[in-house]
């Protein structure tokens, strides 16, 4: 059996490699930041592909307050929030969380994949009905799986064929539209406004995933639904403590107390999956308060991700979506992005290629991600490996 095993892994392993969309990992052997050292690889590389958007996860008062946190309450806890696992902290970060979304609760997980994989099952039953855009994140999709309620998936951004499915999906007790805020391989936006419309006319509850707009997108970093004005129409809100805040780890659901509750209550990776580390606590927590302290960072982040968008377009490029700091740079083919993606990083620059399954067939890319603690410079010398990369290449003539 073992042998037979062996023999089929290897199969597809080997097609992986062949069709050219094999992952490897490189090995950061520094802090994560704009600048970091990778092994094998001689002198300082510039780091363009982290979720790192307000360079929060090595700014020494998030690391402090990580450190404080971790002496005063232990490495963790070695037990699920309901038995002997909720401290203070935890409650404390919650309660923040809620200020900053302007929700009445929230509830923290290990993870937002978790959040997405514990909302569905335990809000929907079979008398209910999700409507999720065709490109939401794999969270969303697994977590959506789990739930026995009926199904409609709609075409990407089309608010026609939604209506259409809101229209189909009527027969059912509740309705809940499902949507990224912003689409993490495209860097394309949620068209909120007009998604609210259609679940207030046909009595649609709304949840948006804000992974990648949580501490940057808006005025002061609420999240797309503060960017489209919609904050009060949107009813869930689930989001990560992994990228713009803090850059850890952690997820959380925000939204109605009854909701919260409820999810205390059956959420299955809540009930099941130990308390988040007090260290991890102990950083967003920080991380929020320099966010809700100024909104400057996420002002010098626009202004940084303009500069390479304009740029790359100039020496022609097509970058996917518009205004996001998710600035793909379109390239089709897998090898070829695999290929580029090496280079960039014998050029200093660390990006990756990504290509299917995480990302349609023959829409390949290399995914550039700005950080507001890049430098004009540090944007400038990647826009300028791209353009030697590419002519190397022939994606640019």
């Amino acid at each position: 059996a073992l042998a037979q095993l062996s023999s089929i892994l290897e199969q597809e392993l080997e097609g992986i490699r062949a069709a050219g969309t094999w992952k490897s990992e490189r090995v950061i052997t520094s802090q994560q930041g704009p600048h970091i050292h990778v092994d094998g690889v001689s002198g300082g590389i510039l780091n363009f592909c982290a979720n790192n958007y307000l360079g929060l996860s090595s700014h020494p008062e998030v690391i402090q307050a990580g450190l404080q946190t971790l002496e005063k309450f232990g490495a963790g806890l070695s037990s699920v929030r309901f038995i002997c696992g909720t401290q203070i902290i935890h409650k404390n970060l919650e309660a923040k969380i809620a200020r900053f979304h302007q929700r009445e609760d929230a509830i923290l997980y290990p993870s937002c994949f978790d959040a997405n994989a514990g909302l569905f099952e335990a809000l929907l039953t079979p008398e209910d009905a999700v409507l999720s855009d065709e490109l939401n994140h794999a969270s969303i999709i697994d977590g959506i799986r789990l739930c026995k309620a009926h199904k409609y998936r709609y075409r990407h951004l089309d608010m026609a064929d939604l209506e259409s499915k809101l229209q189909e999906a009527q027969k059912h007790r509740l309705r809940l539209v499902a949507t990224d805020g912003a689409f993490s391989m495209d860097g394309d936006i949620a068209p909120l406004q007009e998604l609210c419309r259609l679940a207030s006319r046909y009595g649609a509850l709304v949840f948006v995933d804000e992974c990648h707009a949580t501490g940057f997108l808006g005025p002061t970093g609420r999240g797309t639904d503060e960017l489209l004005g919609v904050m009060d129409k949107v009813t869930i809100i689930n989001s990560t403590l992994g990228k713009a805040l803090g850059g850890a780890s952690g997820g959380y659901t925000t939204g109605p107390a009854a909701l919260v509750s409820l999810l205390r209550q059956r959420a299955r990776p809540y009930l099941f999956s130990n308390s988040l580390p007090p260290a991890v606590v102990g950083c967003a927590s920080k991380a929020l308060d320099l966010l809700m302290e100024s909104n400057a960072i996420i002002q010098s982040m626009a202004a940084k991700t303009h500069r390479f968008r304009s740029k790359m377009e100039a020496a022609g490029f097509t970058i996917s979506g518009a205004s996001h700091p998710i600035c793909p740079v379109m390239l089709g083919d897998a090898r070829l992005a695999s290929r580029m993606a090496d280079d960039m990083l014998k050029r200093g620059i660390f990006v990756i290629g990504f290509s299917y399954p995480v990302v349609p067939k023959g829409k390949a890319r290399i995914r550039v991600q700005i950080s507001a603690v890049h430098s004009e410079e540090d944007i400038d010398r990647c826009v300028q490996a791209f353009v030697d990369v590419g002519r190397l290449h022939g994606a640019l003539a």
